[in-house]
């Protein structure tokens, strides 16, 4: 069995309008610069979506419902996979930070703090917390 195997074909439909969502985010300029291409590439393999699949989201992305996270703990779950995609990755930079704000007000955080918070995720990430810990130290920032 390989890994994929371990995942219905729910979990992939989730990756794909996730992926979907994160396009929306970055084409909302009209273009999508190199920088958010490595970046797209980065996730798309991450997220296990196929070439094939990737292409036909570039091209489609505005027919995958956007579906945000209910839950705030699940918008932080996102949140702390992808600053640790852009932390292991060792790609830091402020395009990388400017598209991950973006990412965070389309998971739901208000664009009055998700500075704050995508900073501080970043913080968090590099300093190797585990995602119990990003989740207790984001929240307690934002009482």
């Amino acid at each position: 069995m390989s890994f994929s195997d371990l995942f219905d074909s729910g979990f992939k439909k989730r990756n794909e309008d996730h992926f979907a969502a994160i396009v929306r985010v970055a084409m909302d300029d009209g273009i999508i610069s190199d920088e958010e291409k490595a970046f797209l590439d980065r996730l798309a393999h991450n997220l296990q979506i196929g070439e094939e699949d990737y292409k036909k989201i570039l091209t489609d992305y505005q027919t995958h419902p956007i579906n945000p996270p209910t839950s705030y703990v699940r918008r932080l779950e996102r949140l702390y996979d992808l600053a640790r995609m852009v932390y292991v990755d060792s790609v830091k930079g402020e395009a990388e930070e400017r598209l991950l704000r973006k990412i965070g007000v389309g998971l739901g955080f208000t664009p009055e703090n998700v500075k704050y918070v995508v900073s501080k995720a970043l913080d968090l990430v590099s300093e190797g917390v585990e995602l119990d810990t990003f989740i207790a130290e984001i929240k307690f920032m934002n009482r």
